[in-house]
């Protein structure tokens, strides 16, 4: 089993910035991929930042030049530094990663945390 545990949500007033952290636990070979997803009221869940199987990174277009990402392999560990932040940016951002167990990947979910950008 793998837990993901985020941090670093909250109340920003736009033009701020935040930091989410994100650290993967629990029992598995590896992490394939790693990111970050939000999901805002009425929205479906999209792509925010991630990590690929391939080490690459993906970014959302409305969050490239303003967000980024970066990760401790040492400690299973995700961040997003959030920078220049737009109330359109308001949403629960969820951590995601593909993690390996027993040879078979499998898909985890972290808990979620807010993120509201005040006007």
């Amino acid at each position: 089993q793998v837990q993901l545990v985020e941090s670093g949500g909250g109340l920003v007033q736009a033009g701020g910035s935040l930091r989410l952290s994100c650290a993967a636990s629990g029992t598995f070979f590896s992490i394939n991929a790693m990111g970050w997803y939000r999901q805002a009221p009425g929205k479906q869940r999209e792509l925010v930042a991630a990590f690929t199987s391939g080490g690459s990174t993906n970014y959302a277009d409305s969050v490239k030049g303003r967000f980024t990402i970066s990760r401790d392999n040492a400690k299973n560990t995700v961040y997003l530094q959030m920078n220049s932040l737009k109330p359109e940016d308001t949403a629960v951002y969820y951590c995601n990663a593909e993690a390996v167990v027993a040879k078979i990947p499998y898909d985890y979910w972290g808990q979620g945390t807010q993120v509201t950008v005040s006007s």
